[in-house]
């Protein structure tokens, strides 16, 4: 059951979108603040948010910024009455999939839900895709963007990336690694070659100013998700 979180102040059309989205199978999770989002965020993974960019507490962009880099997969979609082309580029930026205005049809929202499951699912998107809005890694394809320009990657850089996205946080040794990499050639990866491949990867994943490996000295590496430097 796909897991939706619903942030939303407008006591009404959080209790109508809840009821609504229930029926068609969904398990919904309510919020009518940005503190209250944040805390459910720490506990549960979700699929879907919802979410509204004039909290009482917050901004919608800053709480959506805080979603993608602790969960990539998870989508967003804002609900607004601000509808300038500005807001709904501002919203893209932070990460989010789509954008809609207020007043909007309910009925249009949950066939858009739908439809954009069954693509994620047709396309097996949630498990082999990667992007917080700004870096774009399609593992399936070997394909790769940063803020929508194309990257050149190699066969054993993906390798070593969705390595490293696929353990959040955690440090992987630089033995581990060693163990789990080769190249296109089938021929293992040695300690310089492993060194100089995350140097290349960085330089260009990072080139926007975040920061997606850590170097833990005498470790490893660790994948960070985007972290401003």
């Amino acid at each position: 059951m796909k897991q939706i979180l619903l942030v939303e102040d407008d006591a009404l059309l959080n209790k109508t979108l809840t009821y609504n989205l229930r029926s068609d199978g969904y398990h919904v999770t309510p919020a009518l603040s940005a503190k209250a989002a944040a805390r459910l965020l720490g506990e549960t993974e979700y699929d879907l948010v919802l979410l509204d960019i004039n909290l009482p507490d917050g901004s919608g962009y800053d709480l959506c910024g805080l979603i993608k880099p602790g969960h990539p997969a998870t989508l967003v979609i804002f609900l607004t009455a601000n509808d300038q082309e500005s807001d709904q580029i501002r919203g893209y930026e932070a990460g989010a999939v789509d954008y809609i205005t207020k007043p909007f049809s309910i009925g249009a929202l949950q066939r858009k839900i739908r439809a954009m499951f069954a693509m994620l699912e047709h396309r097996g998107l949630s498990r082999d895709v990667y992007d917080d809005g700004r870096l774009f890694l399609d593992f399936s394809e070997q394909a790769a963007k940063l803020n929508g320009v194309p990257l050149t990657l190699s066969a054993t850089e993906y390798k070593m990336l969705d390595l490293l996205r696929q353990n959040p946080k955690r440090v992987l040794t630089r033995r581990l690694l060693l163990e789990k990499l080769w190249d296109a050639d089938g021929n293992y990866v040695d300690e310089h070659t492993l060194t100089t491949t995350v140097s290349r990867i960085r330089a260009k994943i990072e080139a926007g100013g975040d920061t997606y490996i850590k170097t833990v000295y005498g470790m490893g590496y660790q994948w960070t998700g985007g972290e401003k430097q």
